[in-house]
């Protein structure tokens, strides 16, 4: 389940694109599809672990194209550890809501993509997430929880104000709302609830199917309802080199 417009980003074989809390590594693996040279970055050593062995094992398949390249590092993201304009590419989806210090982390995330390079956030969208907050306090007061729910303009100012242009912006995952709504309405730490259960295989079965009737209702409801609000931007100004 890909929340990242790939296309949008110009992804391209050889493209050097970081996963900026990659998690179990689903935006990794898509880049990796692509013939990306890709990092999977995290903090979490054993999620990451796991990433690592999903990349080898399409490599072993051969679901990635010749010359695409694939690893993993552990680290934080208010201190990447690379250079200045390493990345054509970076991605942060779902992280800066977790960061208190989140204007370090987007210094971070300007100081590694190239000028011209491509730039993708992804947090949860404002309307979905207070009601999560409103519903069930245990949602976000837990650590590692969510910090602030972001309002759009001030995203967007924070990325601008670090030489990041925004060119666009989506919203994604309307059906997976009513999914939360429904944890935090019956517990968020419990389990197994009839009502969850139903509605999470619904969401499988989306997933896997993909029908058009599912398909075409998420199109409908996401600029009101979708979980996550993407900003895609550009980095500005020209490379080191050229300074």
């Amino acid at each position: 389940m890909l929340t990242v417009d790939f296309d949008r980003l110009g992804v391209v074989p050889g493209s050097k694109v970081i996963d900026v809390g990659a998690g179990a590594g689903r935006h990794s693996f898509e880049a990796y599809r692509r013939g990306a040279d890709v990092v999977a970055f995290d903090h979490d050593e054993p999620e990451l672990a796991k990433v690592a062995e999903m990349f080898a094992a399409m490599e072993a398949e051969n679901e990635v194209p010749p010359g695409a390249a694939a690893r993993t590092v552990s680290g934080d993201a208010l201190d990447l550890p690379f250079p200045d304009e390493s990345f054509d590419c970076v991605i942060a989806s779902e992280i800066l809501e977790h960061i208190p210090e989140d204007d370090k982390a987007i210094h971070q995330l300007s100081r590694i993509v190239r000028p011209g390079g491509t730039v993708a956030v992804t947090v949860p969208a404002r309307l979905p997430e207070r009601v999560c907050w409103l519903l069930s306090d245990a949602y976000h007061e837990v650590e590692g929880g969510h910090v602030r729910i972001y309002r759009e303009g001030e995203l967007r100012d924070k990325l601008e104000s670090v030489g990041l242009r925004a060119i666009g912006r989506d919203h994604a995952h309307a059906l997976h709302a009513p999914y939360w709504w429904l944890k935090c309405a019956v517990g968020v730490d419990r389990e197994r609830h009839p009502l969850t259960d139903a509605y999470h295989r619904l969401l499988v079965w989306d997933m896997l199917s993909a029908p058009a009737v599912t398909r075409t209702a998420e199109r409908v409801l996401n600029p009101v309802l979708g979980k996550s609000l993407v900003l895609y931007l550009v980095k500005q100004g020209a490379p080191l080199a050229a300074r």
